[in-house]
């Protein structure tokens, strides 16, 4: 039994090298719930986790796990095994984790009737809210690592999409504001693109453009002398800024 240990830590260590070298996720796990379990389960989330690129470190933490994908961080509670004569330490744990972490799952194993019944009695008697936080119930341990991390992926992954997301709506956002840039100011007579690229870089917003001095503009780009006055005249004279302009 001690070789075999031996064998599994020895093992399990490889594969955290290996693991870091991929660059992937980072899965932080509880020094005491690792205790908890057998050699031969911790051997085996570590190979799964090095499969999908995950680190594993072993630090003192509230929850069991806590996966860290995608700039997103998800806690887990993971029960292993289920006693139905214990039940309200477990809800009582959960109910302080719920109000540590925003991002929050219970994976419970419950290979039997008379353990899937009793948590479903437990579960309502403790007053536990239906979805807050979620229960993932399955029917050994493996599977539930395995559910794991699939939803620390799934839900890093989400994250991803959403920062992309928010920053294609930012960049277009950017796109439609320097249009209107350009189309303001391509209407000062003689302005062309390059222009109104310079005024943007050198000065910013067009209500900067429009309280700046001649000598300013002259300062700090390249426009010309006919130029810089064409751009003070148009901004203080109502006739110019407000008149229609046909391209």
């Amino acid at each position: 039994m001690a070789n075999s240990s031996q064998r599994d830590a020895d093992q399990m260590v490889g594969n955290q090298v290996k693991a870091k070298n991929d660059g992937g996720g980072v899965c932080l796990m509880s020094n005491v719930w690792r205790d908890e379990q057998h050699p031969s389960f911790i051997n085996f989330i570590s190979n799964f986790l090095c499969s999908n690129s995950f680190r594993l470190n072993f630090v003192p933490i509230a929850p069991d796990l806590i996966f860290n994908c995608g700039g997103l961080s998800v806690a887990f509670a993971f029960l292993t095994s289920w006693e139905c004569s214990n039940t309200s330490s477990i809800f009582s744990r959960v109910q302080k984790l719920k109000k540590q972490f925003a991002n929050l799952y219970v994976v419970v194993v419950l290979p039997t009737k008379e353990q899937n019944d009793s948590f479903v009695q437990s579960y309502f008697r403790n007053g536990m809210e239906i979805g807050k936080p979620p229960f993932v119930a399955v029917q050994d341990i493996e599977m539930g690592f395995e559910k794991i991390v699939k939803i620390a992926h799934s839900r890093g992954a989400c994250k991803q999409q959403d920062i992309i997301s928010k920053l294609r709506t930012e960049r277009k956002r950017s796109v439609q504001v320097m249009d209107a840039f350009r189309r303001v100011m391509s209407s000062v007579p003689g302005l062309d693109d390059h222009d109104a690229n310079s005024l943007n870089q050198a000065i910013g917003s067009i209500e900067a453009i429009a309280k700046a001095s001649k000598e300013y503009i002259l300062e700090n780009t390249d426009l010309s002398v006919e130029k810089a006055e064409r751009i003070r005249s148009f901004f203080r004279d109502p006739k110019l800024y407000l008149s229609p302009k046909i391209n």
